[in-house]
């Protein structure tokens, strides 16, 4: 059995080919050069093709080529790489020209749409990981105080509207006051933004309550095929350095990408962890 991997960034393509493998496939995974660790190298799959991000003939090539009818797609491809200086090839221009908004639902499905009319069906990302899917209730040691839960319910109210228009998944709250919301740059990035707007703040007359409450969410209907809300343990520790004590994320549709190991740093850290 064939198994295609499109590896983005960070760790969420080794767990995919790890379990892959555990359940018999060989994979042949196709490495976005502009994202993918070269770490990927030495994974264990049966074959490693680099290829840039504006490669999609390339791709369906290199897939039908090897055999490959079903594919993954997992790790990160961050939205500003569409405005840089990548060069799409002829189908992947053909493509962004067709649409009419260029966010994520919008450009993945299409080219998940290419895919499949070319014989490459994409499946769920989480299909094989879901034991590392968030479950419901309150995972760290400490619940969320009544503030957070204030923050939280406030944050899934904000977020939702945002993830309507698949802007962002996360947004970063402080006394149901909306501090920050992610955009292209991503969560880790936003919750920095976060952190140090509250830190100029220090000194300033003020009732607010400076510490943070980071929520993030799956988009309405979302795709599990791609863009799934991903937690790892750098966001906890960018969450501990800009003062965040709490994080929300929804139950079944996030995936805790170091599973218990998240939760033990979020532990050590007094960061409540949160599903529902």
């Amino acid at each position: 059995m064939k198994l295609g991997l499109i590896a983005g960034n960070g760790t969420f393509p080794f767990l995919v080919l790890e379990a892959a493998r555990a359940q018999g496939y060989d994979v042949v995974v196709a490495a976005i050069k502009e994202e993918a660790f070269p770490e990927i190298e030495s994974k264990g799959a049966a074959s490693v093709h680099w290829l840039s991000l504006g490669d999609l003939s390339k791709l369906i090539d290199t897939f039908k080529a090897e055999g490959v009818t079903r594919a993954v797609m997992a790790g990160q491809v961050k939205h500003k790489q569409i405005f840089s200086a990548i060069k799409p090839d002829w189908r992947l221009a053909k493509l962004l020209l067709s649409l009419g908004t260029r966010n994520t639902n919008s450009l993945l499905g299409a080219i998940a749409k290419v895919l499949a009319d070319e014989g490459i069906m994409l499946e769920n990302s989480t299909s094989l990981l879901e034991p590392l899917l968030a479950r419901k209730g309150v995972l760290s040691k400490r619940p969320p105080d009544e503030q957070e839960r204030k923050n939280i319910e406030y944050g899934r109210r904000v977020a939702l509207g945002l993830a309507e228009y698949d802007i962002g998944q996360t947004v970063v709250i402080a006394e149901a006051a909306c501090v920050a919301v992610e955009a292209m740059e991503g969560t880790d990035a936003a919750i920095e933004r976060a952190g140090k707007l509250m830190q100029s703040l220090e000194g300033d007359a003020s009732t607010l309550d400076r510490t943070l409450t980071v929520v993030k969410i799956a988009k309405p209907g979302q795709d599990m095929r791609f863009d799934v809300p991903v937690i790892g343990i750098k966001t906890i520790e960018t969450m501990a350095r800009a003062g965040a004590s709490c994080l929300a994320v929804d139950a079944g549709r996030c995936l805790l990408l170091e599973g218990d190991s998240i939760i033990q740093a979020a532990d050590e850290a007094r960061i409540a962890v949160f599903a529902e």
